[in-house]
């Protein structure tokens, strides 16, 4: 498939789950609170809309406490996601640091001219030069392919749906100590949030975001840099210190999440089925075959 009809498949996603989430929010709001409710979730899904494609970039690198960056002062960061950004002829992403101490990397934005990578300093001290150079182009495999558009979208989605239900819990809260009628039926509004949309932000993502997407910039990676054996070699390190020690699991970083190189939870039981991500040990066997490497044990699994 060329660039064009993926760019237009991914549009076409990307409506689809700004569509879904609109009619959800609109019949969640109907039948908790009437027509009131109604006309608030109508105003509710058009901001959420409008946010999650306008600002997903801000959304997912605000969640990660990230930090723009430059050659001043990161250059071999920035040097080396600017050679493989010339490399591949794509316009040179902004680059972003997290203060996270958990490896990881992550691409967003809504097209290649208005897209960031993203790494945390766990990352960045963790792998030599030769893997991060590899992860890099992992991301900016993402960016060419133009899968940032709809896994933003959806990452920005699940995050303020779960932003919303929060505050609408907190609203009750505050308004049942005080006895306030108001305040319940947000409540209600909150709890319903709670119980139908919070799983389904989860599911949305994993619905949304195909896990063959990593396959694919994995090879893109191994096919630019022509160093599959070091992207082998960083996932297995992110895999075992995110083994050792994962992100905390709370919403805005499980949201922010999908769009990275590897899952940061240790997933068990029914989550495993909710990942966003293939196994990491089927990455490292494919990328180790690319590589002509005989095929080794992988202990964290």
């Amino acid at each position: 498939m060329d660039d064009r009809a993926h760019c237009h498949r991914n549009q076409i996603k990307t409506t689809l789950i700004l569509v879904v989430v609109s009619v959800l929010l609109v019949v969640v709001g109907r039948v908790v609170a009437g027509r009131v409710g109604l006309a608030l979730a109508v105003v509710l899904a058009v901001t959420v809309n409008l946010g999650a494609y306008f600002w997903s970039d801000r959304i997912a690198l605000r969640s990660m406490r990230a930090y723009p960056v430059s050659e001043a002062n990161r250059p071999e960061l920035c040097r080396l996601v600017r050679e493989l950004a010339t490399t591949m002829r794509l316009p040179i992403p902004a680059v972003y640091v997290s203060p996270l101490p958990t490896p990881n990397a992550f691409a967003t934005g809504r097209n290649p001219r208005r897209s960031a990578i993203c790494v945390t300093e766990g990352l960045l001290s963790l792998l030599d030069r030769r893997e991060l150079r590899t992860v890099l182009g992992h991301e900016l495999g993402h960016v060419a392919s133009r899968d940032i558009l709809v896994s933003s979208v959806a990452a920005a989605l699940a995050s303020m749906i779960l932003y919303i239900a929060r505050f609408a819990w907190f609203v009750e809260a505050r308004a049942a100590r005080r006895g306030r009628r108001g305040g319940r039926r947000a409540g209600r509004v909150g709890r319903a949030l709670l119980v139908v949309l919070g799983p389904l932000a989860a599911t949305l993502l994993h619905l949304a975001i195909a896990r063959s997407r990593e396959y694919a910039a994995d090879v893109t990676s191994a096919r630019v840099t022509g160093d599959p054996a070091s992207l082998a070699s960083a996932l297995r390190k992110i895999d075992a210190t995110v083994r050792r020690a994962p992100l905390p699991a709370i919403p805005e970083l499980r949201s922010t999440a999908a769009l990275m190189i590897a899952n940061p939870f240790r997933e068990r039981g029914l989550m495993r089925l909710f990942s966003t991500h293939p196994p990491t040990r089927e990455r490292v066997a494919r990328l180790e075959a690319l590589a002509g490497l005989p095929r080794r044990p992988f202990p964290w699994r």
